[in-house]
């Protein structure tokens, strides 16, 4: 089979096509045929070096897959000719960015029938982020007052659907040239964070989704009791304390498989409450040149490779 992988750290051009074995799966695994895979900020971060997270290279990189199971090892969830999609292993190594993957057949539930695999392909990390920070940590629900940073972005403007379908009152961020797509995802309000600070215009609110490292101002306008969800904040027990101090929860996602989050917001994608916005698709040939759209940082949605 053909996989994408990389001897050194550096730009998009470190990425290179190798031929390798097809994987055999182990018990409960199964092989998947992938159609399309996702790409993420994460991606190029690990490609780069700036966030080291499998180690020195050589390795492979890529999470988010959709396809179809080819082979099955005894126990397994799925059987052959199933159509699935997930993020496996994250944050360990995936190798995703090949014609072939072995997973856990937990970590992977079946495609949203409404979605073709480059839609699939675009939700899994993205999806669960915004997934396990909104319903798993801050159970938002109706009525609740969420505001979210990027939300023209990759995870903020799943979040967006998501807090909608929940029921809540959404208050958007994102530059002027992205509020017509951000009020057609659902929200309420979109604040222009170019030209407005939204610490002075924004206030009691339930819940906040960080994707800015902005946690300690967003305390301002959390409400007493509010959750601060921050995606790039984590592992700061500085800023918990803070936040805790403050009469206010703070909680912070570190995104991993779960096949019934994936099986939750495949329910969502059917019912028509939640569709990746796929701002480009590149060949499996082209994948340096698709690193390179991403590392510039302007994405909106989300980028696929179609294998």
């Amino acid at each position: 089979m053909r996989a994408i992988t990389q001897n050194s750290f550096g730009g998009p051009d470190v990425l290179e096509i190798v031929e390798t074995e097809r994987p055999t799966p182990l018990s409960g695994e199964v092989v998947i045929q992938v159609r399309a895979t996702g790409l993420n900020p994460v991606d190029a971060a690990v490609r780069s070096g700036a966030y080291p997270l499998l180690g020195e290279p050589p390795f492979a990189i890529g999470w988010d897959i959709s396809g179809v199971v080819v082979e099955t090892g005894p126990g397994a969830r799925y059987k052959v000719g199933e159509e699935v999609y997930g993020m496996p292993f994250f944050p360990r190594a995936a190798s995703g960015y090949a014609e072939y993957v072995a997973t856990p057949s937990r970590q992977v539930a079946r495609k949203p029938a409404s979605l073709d695999h480059v839609e699939a392909a675009a939700l899994p990390l993205a999806a669960l982020t915004a997934w396990q920070g909104l319903v798993d940590l801050a159970q938002v629900g109706p009525g609740d007052r969420v505001l979210i940073s990027r939300a023209a972005g990759g995870v903020g403007h799943l979040a967006v659907q998501i807090a909608k379908a929940r029921g809540a009152y959404v208050i958007a961020l994102a530059s002027a040239g992205r509020h017509d797509f951000v009020k057609g995802l659902g929200a309420d309000e979109v604040i222009d964070y170019r030209n407005a600070d939204f610490t002075e215009v924004v206030s009691d609110v339930d819940v906040v989704l960080d994707a800015n490292a902005d946690g300690e101002r967003s305390l301002a306008v959390l409400k007493p009791g509010g959750v601060l969800v921050s995606l790039m904040e984590h592992w700061n027990a500085e800023l918990a304390a803070k936040v805790e101090a403050a009469g206010r929860r703070f909680a912070g996602v570190s995104v991993e498989p779960d096949y019934a989050a994936l099986e939750a917001i495949a329910e969502l994608a059917d019912a028509g409450k939640l569709r990746p916005h796929v701002e480009a698709t590149f060949a499996f040939e082209d994948v340096a040149r698709a690193h390179e759209v991403l590392d510039a940082g302007q994405v909106q949605g989300k980028l696929v490779l179609t294998v």
